[in-house]
């Protein structure tokens, strides 16, 4: 193992930390349909996610260079301190957006918090624009949208082929589809999410002078990270797994299949590219997808648009964060140690904050309070500018696609209503 300082150290266990909270926090990206629809049960579910997430860990490289060596510049003296401030902002949003229930990405607040970090204590020629533009900006903007449209044309051919089939059968078909494209959401985490950790420490090992700029991360970083993602995403985020899958909207087998599919399918052609691309971005945009696909499907616009000022605030919130803590972890060893301290106790505050209402696998299904009035939403939300838009485009498939409605006879009662009819009639 490379040569490694107390500071180096110090930062490295922060990274895994950081990569634990990306775990628990992005859980829901491919678990929330699965465990709302019953297709899995919550402690199954996530524990399938965890081991997907290791493997994962070691399929690829590629966003683990943009990160270490593309986004911010390796000799521009960057040092250890800058990293570990970055690092601190990532932390603090993560655990405030999963406390506050919203599935924020928890790529852009290691984004924001490195760029955050870097641009107070050495400026702004220490930060590549063009990539964060062109590899973290666009990607941020783009994924929603095509991961959203692709789970509306998913959906509505899921919808369309299985018209004429029986909804029982078909539902049960569509849940197995569901665990295997959960699955590969999860697979793909792994190739993304868990490079961004491999990333940062190596980052820190070149800044260090442990490892040669441009070199490759470790091994021993990739065993490491890929099990702290793996432990956090195995305790499961619940708060973003109620969000995510009862807050959006109504999830039916066959639209939690044809939003999984799509997520997984975005994330695996970014992570190819390199994109260091936000999975929550991508899934919650296919989760929308779905909901606007469906006939009679709503959007709760009012849950997405909260989720959009998150991320929009992901960035810049964290970057403030850690460009205050650079500030003062540049003052030396007592600057670090407070930083540190202060991030202990922020993390202890937000812990015993959560524990006055726990959310766990035994209530992730229920309703919240706050999310009580969107268990009648097709009743008290009209369907939105977008959905009524979106679903003016391409006709949804007739009702036999989707199971019956409470109001809409099945086939099965029909004739013996007709017969209760003319009984009455008579």
């Amino acid at each position: 193992m490379e040569h490694i300082t107390l500071l180096i150290g110090i930062v490295i266990v922060t990274a895994l930390v950081f990569d634990f909270t990306n775990g628990f926090h992005d859980t829901a990206n491919a678990m929330a349909t699965t465990i709302s629809t019953g297709a899995l049960t919550p402690r199954v579910a996530v524990a399938m996610s965890a081991v997907l997430n290791l493997v994962g860990a070691f399929l690829s490289i590629e966003v683990a260079k943009t990160i270490s060596s593309g986004i911010i510049d390796e000799g521009s003296g960057i040092k250890p301190e800058v990293i570990f401030a970055g690092l601190v902002g990532a932390i603090i949003w993560n655990l405030l957006t999963w406390l506050a229930g919203l599935p924020s990405s928890s790529s852009h607040a290691l984004m924001g918090g490195l760029i955050g970090a870097t641009l107070a204590s050495v400026g702004t020629n220490a930060v590549n624009g063009d990539v964060v533009v062109m590899k973290v900006l666009i990607p941020a903007l783009a994924a929603p949208l095509v991961a959203g449209i692709a789970s509306v044309l998913a959906t509505r051919l899921t919808y369309r082929v299985a018209r004429d089939a029986d909804p029982e059968h078909t539902s049960k078909g569509y849940r197995t589809g569901q665990i295997t494209s959960a699955a590969l959401v999860s697979l793909a985490h792994g190739t993304n999410d868990a490079q961004k950790t491999m990333g940062v420490i190596t980052l820190a090992l070149v800044t260090g002078g442990a490892l040669a700029p441009g070199s490759d991360p470790p091994v021993w970083v990739i065993a490491s990270a890929g099990l702290a993602i793996a432990l956090g995403t195995y305790l499961g985020g619940w708060r973003i797994i109620r969000t995510m899958g009862k807050g959006i909207t109504d999830i039916q087998p066959p639209q939690g299949f044809a939003a999984q599919t799509s997520a997984a399918a975005t994330i695996l052609a970014s992570s190819h590219i390199g994109f260091s691309l936000s999975t929550t971005h991508v899934c919650s945009g296919a989760v929308m997808g779905s909901g606007i696909g469906r006939k009679g499907g709503v959007v709760r616009w009012s849950t997405a648009g909260r989720m959009v000022v998150g991320w929009a605030l992901t960035l810049p919130a964290a970057g403030l964060v850690a460009a205050g803590s650079a500030l003062l972890a540049d003052q030396g060893d007592w600057g670090v140690t407070t930083v540190a301290v202060l991030l202990v106790a922020i993390c202890a505050a937000i812990w015993l904050r959560s524990r006055q209402e726990p959310v766990d696998h035994t209530n992730v299904n229920d309703m919240g309070p706050e999310a009580a009035p969107a268990a009648s939403a097709t009743e008290t939300e009209p369907p939105g500018v977008v959905t009524t838009a979106m679903q003016a485009v391409a006709p949804p498939p007739p009702p036999s696609a989707a199971a019956p409605a409470d109001d809409e006879p099945t086939t099965a009662h029909a004739p013996a209503q007709r017969a209760a009819s003319a009984t009455s009639l008579s």
